[in-house]
């Protein structure tokens, strides 16, 4: 046993692994995803309650931007719409002044990734007055998770795999290089979005294979509550996902794409 144990260490030393495992120390991995859920189901998603109610199409509601997120079917979907379809009437109900209170929100969740961004590649806090950006992202966020449900629709098999795993690339390759204003070259940011993917594929997987089940017997014994604490649970994967395929992209440029270091620079002077 000790023998293996031995192989195991000394082939992450020659991976360099460690380094790794120190920056997702630091970073405090697991308290970010909690952070990230936390924020997702006060902030966010009362923010895109009230926009997939606005469809102009009347296809599709927030319940199914979760459902198709979490790759539920069956029951377990059905338990999901019960539970977080809200009223017809939410348009009407919600005021200007709500929305804008649910846009404010819903820019101090893109702040708090943009923070996260700026601790993994160890950057300084961006000046306040770039609060747009944050804006901008969220806008873009929004779009994303639109077209996902759109595709999901309109495509099937492989194709819509293949197109969502391509926006979903572009998307969060994007999405780094605009939070943090130009200050990573846009190649060193790309091995992070295609680990970000290959990670919420994994983590779609895990959601068909052990959350569905999970999901129908919290619904039959604790009710509402039940379903709330399990699409908490999946927002803690997605946070982790997200950060986590970020902090294996640097690792990963730093160590095993280019021999050289880091470029903490853009060629053109961040905005």
């Amino acid at each position: 046993m000790n023998r293996y144990w031995h192989t195991l260490l000394h082939a992450g030393r020659r991976l360099g692994a460690h380094p790794l495992i120190r920056q997702g120390r630091e970073f405090e991995l697991m308290h970010r995803a909690m952070g990230f859920a936390t924020l997702s189901l006060v902030t966010l998603a009362p923010l895109l309650i009230v926009v997939a109610a606005a469809d102009p199409l009347k296809r599709t509601g927030f319940a199914s931007w979760l459902v198709d997120g979490m790759g539920l079917s069956g029951r377990s979907a059905r338990e999901v719409t019960r539970i977080i379809s809200p009223p017809r009437s939410v348009i009407g109900a919600t005021s200007v002044l709500g929305g804008v209170t649910l846009a404010v929100f819903g820019v101090a969740f893109g702040g708090s990734v943009q923070n996260g961004y700026e601790r993994i590649w160890r950057l300084p806090p961006g000046p306040w007055h770039r609060i747009w950006r944050q804006a901008m992202w969220l806008a873009a966020l929004t779009a994303y998770l639109y077209q996902e449900v759109l595709t999901r629709i309109a495509l099937y098999g492989w194709l819509r795999t293949a197109v969502s795993a391509l926006t979903g690339v572009a998307f969060f390759w994007w999405g780094q290089h605009f939070l943090l204003g130009g200050q990573i070259h846009r190649r060193d940011l790309l091995p992070g979005a295609v680990f970000t993917m290959i990670g919420l594929g994994g983590l779609r997987a895990f959601s068909q294979i052990v959350l569905t089940p999970l999901l129908v017997s919290n619904a039959i014994s604790y009710g509402g509550v039940g379903v709330v604490l399990i699409v908490e649970s999946w927002l803690i994967g997605v946070g982790f996902v997200i950060y986590g395929g970020a902090l294996f992209g640097r690792w990963f440029t730093s160590h095993h794409w280019w021999e050289r270091t880091i470029d903490h620079g853009d060629r053109s002077p961040p905005r």
